[in-house]
């Protein structure tokens, strides 16, 4: 699952662009990515805390680009729900997540909007967030390892050029 790409545009794009076994495919991940985050808090939450492995359980599987993809989707579906932060609501509007209305004017998305608690699903999103940066700063350090260091050679002050007495 974690090799096919997140499709983000609706269904009436993918039909015009001949692109409707890349929509569908991309569809039926979402929807288990979004069993499989459901069944990773349910998994790891234990006396009132969410353990650390339940992003790792989730990632694994599906990456973080459709973890937040789906993750995005079900903040934005429930924008009501004041039990999301204010920064996570912020951050799903970020992603790009367009409407995908049937014939009857019914929302495609709302097949993969998460399930568990909203306090639950929200502190899920915040762990894979964290963990999301903490990778990219691991990453970003790995890279400035491996440049190599210009070599420069030592400057030679004007005392040094001067005769000694």
């Amino acid at each position: 699952m974690k090799d096919i790409p997140v499709y983000k545009f609706p269904a009436s794009y993918a039909w015009e662009h001949d692109e409707l076994a890349a929509y569908r495919a991309s569809n039926k991940a979402n929807m288990a990515c979004k069993e499989a985050i459901e069944a990773a808090i349910r998994d790891h939450y234990h006396n009132n805390c969410l353990g650390s492995g339940a992003v790792k359980q989730a990632i694994e599987q599906f990456g973080y680009d459709r973890v937040f993809y789906v993750l995005a989707n079900t903040v934005r579906q429930k924008d009501w729900d004041d039990r999301f932060c204010l920064d996570n609501k912020a951050w799903a509007k970020t992603i790009p997540v367009f409407e995908d209305l049937d014939a009857w004017g019914a929302d495609h998305n709302r097949y993969f909007v998460v399930n568990s608690h909203s306090c639950l699903t929200d502190l899920f999103l915040s762990l894979a967030r964290e963990a999301h940066a903490r990778e990219q700063q691991k990453a970003s350090v790995r890279d400035k390892l491996k440049k190599h260091p210009k070599v420069t050679l030592p400057k030679i002050s004007a005392k040094s050029k001067e005769q000694e007495r």
